[in-house]
Formats: structure tokens, C-alpha cells, sequence
């Protein structure tokens, strides 16, 4: 007997489904744009009702809802909430097909197209591409889609490619990009450029202020918090961190330092912190001050003078700065130029007492370190006859601190070569600009634009070192200038005291330097030292 053969016609998704052959299929569409430029939102505008009208007028369709993602990238689904919303009402089977621009509107990251077409496959979804025509329950379909995917990905990483390039060219003309919706103390205009918010700023020059007056970064994020201030994201805790991070930012002194992180990986987005991998370009002035370019100098100068008092090895100077008691990181060994640390006496509280230690001595015993304990009561009865020695005699201290000021500046300021530093400075930043606006005009050669602009930026920056040590010297002076003259004001304002002020100590004093057992130094903050016998 010959073989029958009998063909069984597929059925309808519709039939496989359980449902009634003659149901209309469910179509929602996709739509995305990269950007948020007015431009491209009008762009996103257009596709959502071009869609919806498409849908609608297929009488064997069902109009499901659009899914649209506004000025988010397509290299990774990961941030795209629209995208990730459909494909989970897509498993909830609330739609039977996506109608979508073309592959690169989908995803350009190829290994995400396909993952998600075969899962929206396996439930009998279908994705049509429409650019590309490609309907993904075709059995042609997905060898089409691997092909085009991939071209889609190299698209993306060429997109990357023009956009670092275009960053890296607005750095190199100094036009500076910040979120100013993170960075406190400061709005934009309507030209985009940055102007201070006068309520925030005063937050900032609070922390600059409480800084320099001897606290930590834990104190001024405790004292803020207490305050109820917010932060720049709204939230009521302040942490010590981000006080570090606006205190260590060179904008709020009005220059800034741009390319700090780069991009590692175009699909990804994921940034590191640029050690070198890629130029850095700074630029002074760049836009209003809320912190003086003196102050933010000191402020620096103070980390670091409170870094290289945490210890001798790096555990140690990794510790925190603590400003807990009005002695912490103050006090100097004579002998080895250890810091000293608090400890208690006495087995009771009717027999205790605080003492100060050499951090050697403590941890190593007193071989390797002679000096012993200095009480604390003693040092604070030696800064209150200090006080009211400078308070007697101010005019004389006054006077002695700006022969200091002026010693330093005669020594260290040369006009003539600062006047020709700042010359050479300004005819490179013209050759520069002139270099940027030919290479736009006329597309120089890569290899020689590069290596005309390295010249000159290194060069620039030779400069920029030599011109930097005559400056912070300057700041140094005209930030001891301010010192002094708060010094004397306060000093004016004050009587003799008769018991420890622990304000006034953080405003006068730098360090303590045990010199022996029975004597100690105070140095005040503009250098003047003043020996006292501990009794």
C-alpha cells in the first residue's frame, strides 16, 4: 500500500493560545531615543504617535500600549525601565507582538537582541523590525538578526567614539559639563553656565570655615545633620565623606579639573577614576567662585598638615582625623615628631586624670621614645597664660607675626619672572584656541594635530608648575594676612581668661611641641612660637 501523506495546517497563534480563532492580535510597539536634546524628544514624540496611529488602523490588530524610553542609552537594557516593563507584561502575556523602528531602537548590544527575542520567541512573541523588515517568528528571521545585531553594535561603538571625541574636544576649550543638581552651591542659566545659589553656597563656606577652625569632617556632617540642613539630594544625614569630596573640589574655588573618570567599556558605561590613562585638562576661572582661591589653599595645606600627623607608617595615616578633644592631632613629640594620644589615669574616677602620650612611646615602649606623659590639665593651665601673654602684649604679637608674612613673601616672590611665566601662559592658550578652531575648519592630519597639541600642553603645564610654587606662596601669605587679622581681631575683642577656651584655642593655635617633661611650644597659626614651663 503507497504512503499518504497528509498535511495539518499550522495554526493560528491565537488557537495555540486557547483563544477564539477569529481574536484580533495584541501589538504594542518600542520606542527610543539616546538623548534628551529637544531635538531627539521631538523625535520620541513623533515615533509614539506614529505607532499608535499604526496599530490602530489594522483591523486584525489590537492596539497593546506603547513602551517608550526617553534619553536613555540603548548599549545596555539594564537602565531602560520602559524596555524592562514590556518584556515582564510580555511574560505575563499581555501582548502578542512588538512593532519596534529597527534593531539599533531595540538594543545595539547583540548578545542582548538575541536573549531577549528568544525569550519573547519561546512565549510566541514576535519582535518585527520595521527598517529592517525582519519579523522574528520568520524562520529566516534570527540569522537576519545576529547579522544586522552585530553591525548595530559596532554602530554603538562608534557612537561612543564620536562622543568621547566630541567631550574631549569641549574639555580641551575649557567648557565645563557638571551636574548641578548634585553639586552644592550651585545652579545653571539659561546658557547652561553655572551660577551660585546663594543659600547653598553659605552651607559651603560653613564647612570651608568650621574646617580651617580645627574640625573634623565627621564633626561638621554631625553639626549639619543636627541643624537639619539637607544635603544637595535632599536627604537629612550628612556623611563624613561627602564633606571630604566639596572640600578636596577645585570647583568651589572656580577652576575646574576635567576628564576625572573615563569609560572603560561602551557597552557597560562603567567609569574609572582617570590616573593617567587619558589627558586632564584644567581650567582656571571657569566660572563664579564661592570659595577664595586662598582658602580653599588652606584648607588643602590643613589636610594635609592633619594626614602627615595621623603617624609614621600607612595604616596609621590612614586613621581618622579626630577632633573629638580640643588637643587631638595637636600635640607633637620633640623628640621622635609623633603625634600624641589621650589616655586615662587612675583606677577610680576620685583618683583619675587624662594624660597625653608619645604614640611611639605607647606603642613601643620607652626605649624607643624618652619623652613621658604631659597632663592635660597642666597644658591647658599653659595655654591660658599663653592667651593672656598674646592678649597684654597684641600689638607686639601682631607686629611679630607680619615681619614673619613679609620675610616669607621678599624671599620667595620674584615679579619679573612671575610677569614672564604669565606671558608665555597666555601666548600658548592663544596658540591652543587658534590650533582647535584650524583643526574644526580644515580637519588637520590626527598625527600632527596631536602631537602640535601635546607640545603645547606640555609646555603649559611646565609653566603652570613653576607659576604654581610662586603662587601658593602668595596664598600662603595672604592666607596668613586673613589669619592674622581674625587673630587680632579676636585678641582685641578678648579680656585675659582665667580657664581653658577651647574655641579660642582652635582659632590661635597650629601645634603643641613637648620640648621636655616640664616645657612645651605653642605655635600659633601664622608661625610665632611662644615656650611655656608646664607647673
Amino acid at each position: 500500500m503507497a504512503k499518504k501523506v497528509s498535511i495539518i495546517p499550522a495554526k493560528p497563534i491565537a488557537v495555540i493560545k486557547g483563544l477564539p480563532k477569529e481574536t484580533k492580535k495584541r501589538v504594542c510597539a518600542y520606542c527610543r531615543v539616546s538623548t534628551d536634546t529637544d531635538e531627539q524628544l521631538l523625535s520620541y514624540e513623533a515615533q509614539v504617535t506614529y505607532y499608535e496611529d499604526y496599530i490602530r488602523k489594522r483591523p486584525d490588530w489590537e492596539y497593546a500600549g506603547i513602551y517608550a524610553d526617553e534619553g536613555i542609552t540603548g548599549t545596555n537594557t539594564k537602565y531602560r525601565a520602559q524596555f524592562n516593563r514590556m518584556i515582564e507584561d510580555a511574560m505575563a502575556g499581555q501582548f502578542d507582538m512588538i512593532i519596534t523602528k529597527s534593531i539599533s531602537r531595540f538594543a545595539r548590544n547583540t548578545l542582548d537582541c538575541l536573549k531577549y527575542v528568544r525569550i519573547l520567541k519561546e512565549k510566541g512573541i514576535g519582535v518585527y523590525f520595521e527598517k529592517e523588515n525582519i519579523d522574528t517568528m520568520d524562520s529566516k528571521g534570527e540569522v537576519l538578526l545576529t547579522i544586522l545585531s552585530s553591525l548595530a553594535q559596532d554602530e554603538s561603538r562608534s557612537i561612543s567614539e564620536n562622543s568621547r571625541w566630541g567631550i574631549v574636544r569641549r574639555f580641551q576649550q575649557g567648557k565645563v559639563r557638571v551636574n548641578h543638581k548634585k553639586f552644592m552651591g550651585y545652579d545653571k542659566d539659561e546658557n547652561g553656565d553655572l551660577i551660585i545659589n546663594e543659600e547653598q553656597a553659605e552651607i559651603v563656606r560653613r564647612i570651608f570655615k568650621e574646617y580651617l577652625e580645627g574640625k573634623s569632617a565627621d564633626k561638621i556632617a554631625a553639626g549639619l545633620t543636627k541643624d537639619g540642613i539637607p544635603t544637595v539630594t535632599g536627604k537629612k544625614k550628612w556623611h563624613p565623606t561627602v564633606i571630604t569630596k566639596m572640600l578636596k573640589n577645585e570647583k568651589y574655588k572656580g577652576d575646574a579639573l576635567l576628564q576625572k573618570t573615563i569609560t572603560v567599556d561602551f557597552l557597560t558605561h562603567k567609569r574609572v577614576k582617570n590616573k593617567g590613562q587619558a589627558p586632564q585638562y584644567y581650567v582656571e576661572n571657569s566660572h563664579p567662585a564661592i570659595i577664595s582661591k586662598e582658602m580653599f589653599e588652606a584648607v588643602q595645606k590643613e589636610m594635609k598638615r592633619r594626614s602627615d600627623l595621623r603617624g609614621f607608617g600607612d595604616k596609621e595615616r590612614r586613621s581618622k582625623h579626630s577632633s573629638k578633644y580640643p588637643f587631638s592631632g595637636k600635640i607633637i613629640c620633640g623628640n621622635c615628631g609623633a603625634v600624641y594620644r589621650r589616655k586615662r589615669w587612675g583606677p577610680t574616677d576620685k583618683y583619675k586624670k587624662y594624660v597625653w602620650n608619645c604614640r611611639t612611646r605607647d606603642e613601643n615602649g620607652p626605649k624607643s621614645c624618652n619623652m613621658k606623659a604631659v597632663d592635660e590639665e597642666k597644658l591647658k593651665a599653659a595655654f591660658v597664660r599663653v592667651t593672656n601673654k598674646v592678649i597684654k602684649d597684641s600689638d607686639g604679637f601682631i607686629k611679630k607675626m607680619m615681619d614673619n608674612i613679609e620675610k616669607v613673601l621678599s624671599e620667595n616672590k620674584d615679579d619679573e619672572k612671575i610677569k614672564a611665566i604669565d606671558s608665555r601662559l597666555e601666548e600658548l592658550r592663544e596658540q591652543i584656541t587658534n590650533l582647535i578652531r584650524l583643526n574644526s575648519r580644515s580637519s588637520i592630519d590626527s598625527d600632527i594635530y596631536d602631537e602640535e597639541y601635546n607640545r603645547l600642553v606640555l609646555e603649559m603645564e611646565n609653566l603652570r608648575s613653576k607659576r604654581l610654587a610662586y603662587t601658593k606662596t602668595e596664598m600662603e601669605c595672604k592666607n596668613n594676612y586673613s589669619r592674622v587679622r581674625e587673630i587680632e581681631r579676636i585678641l582685641k575683642e578678648h579680656e585675659p581668661i582665667n580657664r581653658f577656651d577651647e574655641e579660642l584655642f582652635r582659632v590661635l593655635v597650629e601645634k603643641i611641641r613637648v620640648v621636655s617633661l616640664v616645657e612645651v611650644e605653642f605655635v600659633l597659626k601664622t608661625g610665632v612660637v611662644v615656650r611655656d614651663v608646664l607647673s
